[in-house]
């Protein structure tokens, strides 16, 4: 069994920048996080998305910002040309194949980084983006997300708050009730009304047209809708999971599975504990291995297996205790083998269905 991997999402790149910036530089060649070239050679991948990932309110500029991500990425694959090279179309997937080269595609995850201005995500096209993910967690010019950060801000704030009372007390037990309700608020409540804006559905046009694809991870519900009845293409969502198994909003309900199958979509499996499977708001969730095998189960059983890929979110999450790293994905092919997911079947999951999505629309 020669195993290939193709990874629709990781944070990488934001890392490295972020650490350059703390003065504690690594490389994509070599690191300590979850991912870097040297595992990935070693354990098979073909390719890898490495997303430019911008917080919006936090990384001053947004623009400038992605800016910077990307001169960090051109300069790491230029000091690692031995090991991996662009994707800007199709082919090149294959040309790097057959030259012992990993393959590289660029991608942003904040769609706010253009300002609404159409001009910059022609020119994020340029510079060889080929998949946008439309919205992270705040509202853009282009849509609304499910999650909203500021909720998130407020449960970080709310569970200190919790773990400085005496447990058993009336204040202890008032705190973890609050913290319970607004876990319910941020997890379990949907955006059903707000979508794309009319310059969001412009963006996903444009996009079409250029050959770039359109990531509804992290999009609401309602904007998942909007870019499929403002689409002809197929699409993705490059790291989300299944709301069926885990009840978080970050996930596709069945029928947005089923829908995004049907239009030749590809959703990528995504290895962060609390999309995967819900433990108490006060405990630690390291993450199983046993937890991804339910996702992919019934993904497949739900949207079809050419539907699901892979979309670890590797740096851009806490570690997963069983899928700490790029060097781990041997192991979830032998459990979703064990499970009785057949090599044809996971050739599909781990690398097939992620270029036919990428030959369809590139």
């Amino acid at each position: 069994m020669e195993m290939k991997v193709a990874d629709m999402h990781c944070d990488t790149i934001s890392r490295l920048l972020e650490l350059e910036e703390d003065g504690k530089a690594e490389g994509l060649r070599e690191n300590g996080g979850h991912l870097d070239l040297l595992r990935m050679k070693e354990g098979g991948y073909l390719l890898q998305n490495f997303a430019l990932f911008v917080e919006l309110g936090r990384d001053g500029d947004p623009w400038e910002r992605v800016c910077r991500l990307y001169e960090l990425y051109r300069r790491e694959l230029e000091q690692n040309s031995d090991l991996i090279a662009p994707v800007l179309k199709f082919e090149d997937i294959q040309k790097n194949s057959a030259a012992g080269k990993l393959s590289a595609m660029l991608t942003v995850e904040e769609g706010g980084v253009c300002g609404g201005d159409i001009n910059r995500l022609r020119r994020l096209y340029d510079m060889g983006v080929r998949m946008l993910t439309l919205t992270w967690n705040f509202p853009n010019e282009l849509g609304n997300p499910n999650f909203l950060s500021e909720l998130g801000y407020t449960l970080l704030k709310m569970k200190k708050e919790l773990q400085e009372c005496r447990e058993g007390t009336p204040e202890y037990e008032v705190r973890k009730a609050g913290l319970q309700s607004a876990f319910e608020a941020r997890f379990h409540t949907p955006e059903e009304e707000k979508g794309l804006t009319e310059k969001g559905k412009a963006f996903v046009a444009e996009m079409e047209r250029l050959g770039m694809i359109p990531d509804v991870s992290h999009l609401s519900d309602a904007g998942f809708y909007d870019v499929l009845a403002s689409t002809k293409k197929p699409f993705a969502a490059s790291h989300s999971d299944a709301r069926a198994v885990c009840p978080c909003v970050r996930n596709l309900t069945d029928d947005m599975i089923r829908r995004l199958g049907e239009r030749g979509g590809v959703m990528g499996l995504n290895y962060c504990a609390d999309f995967l499977e819900e433990v108490p708001v006060l405990e630690k969730n390291p993450g199983t291995v046993a937890a991804v095998v339910r996702h992919a189960r019934h993904i497949a059983d739900v949207g079809g297996i050419e539907v699901l890929g892979l979309g670890s979110d590797f740096d851009g999450i806490d570690t997963h205790e069983e899928l700490p790293g790029a060097q781990s994905m041997e192991r979830l092919w032998e459990e979703l083998h064990r499970a009785g997911f057949t090599e044809g079947q996971l050739d599909k999951i781990f690398y097939e269905n992620v270029l036919r999505l990428y030959r369809d629309t590139l």
